[in-house]
């Protein structure tokens, strides 16, 4: 009986590494420099994906007041690793209430103050939102879900509500201000707040209940009365 023999078979590794071999001769490329490529993703910069959830014209905010930076080294301090190794993460920490004129640089620092937690090496899991775009998308709509949206916003690690007390005052407004103020001062989230109102009048606009937990929540820092808008354009 004849004995056919067969040319050995490669198995495992060793046949993927013989069709590796073919593919980079055909190819051209010398093994010994595709050895040298890095098997890992490219390193990724969180400051580098930051730009892409904020507006053009913040995009480069640098905050430089002294209370805003008191406040970034606070959250940052406060933030804690998810698991043993992992990179630190907002989750909770103090908020600051900026109040002061139309064009102070109030929104500025706010989004400054995000990119200098980010720079500080922490995670930042943030929304920012106007007042007034907030309560629109809140208001009842066909086929709209505003208690998911008004959840999803009250639980998020770190918000910028901008603007606040520019929307008219109704009884809704004032409902759906505590019921997101309140869960951010139950949960210790921190907060971005921005308002054109003097603190003196917040009580007014917002009500006893939203006005008592800003008080104990927030530092609260008045700007200059002074709008800068108007000052760059006339120089």
């Amino acid at each position: 009986m004849r004995t056919r023999h067969r040319e050995p078979q490669l198995l495992g590794n060793e046949a993927t590494l013989e069709r590796m071999a073919g593919i980079l001769a055909a190819r051209n490329i010398d093994p010994a420099d595709a050895a040298a490529i890095p098997d890992g993703p490219e390193p990724f910069c969180p400051l580098d994906a930051l730009p892409t959830g904020m507006p053009p014209r913040y995009q480069a905010a640098v905050a430089d007041h002294p209370t805003v930076l008191d406040w970034v080294r606070e959250v940052s301090e406060a933030a804690v690793a998810p698991s043993r190794g992992a990179r630190r993460q907002v989750a909770t920490g103090p908020s600051l209430l900026m109040a002061g004129v139309v064009g102070a640089g109030k929104t500025y620092q706010a989004y400054g103050a995000v990119r200098a937690l980010v720079q500080s090496g922490v995670g930042v899991r943030w929304r920012a939102t106007t007042a007034a775009d907030l309560y629109a998308d809140l208001r009842p709509r066909p086929g709209g879900d505003s208690e998911r949206e008004l959840a999803a916003v009250s639980r998020c690690p770190l918000l910028i509500l901008d603007d606040l007390g520019a929307a008219k005052a109704s009884e809704w407004v004032e409902e759906v201000t505590y019921r997101l103020i309140n869960r951010r001062y139950n949960y210790e989230l921190p907060t971005l707040i921005t308002t054109n109102l003097a603190i003196r009048d917040l009580r007014s606009y917002l009500g006893d209940r939203v006005a008592s937990r800003l008080a104990q929540m927030t530092t609260r820092v008045e700007f200059e009365a002074v709008d800068l808008r108007r000052r760059s354009a006339a120089a």
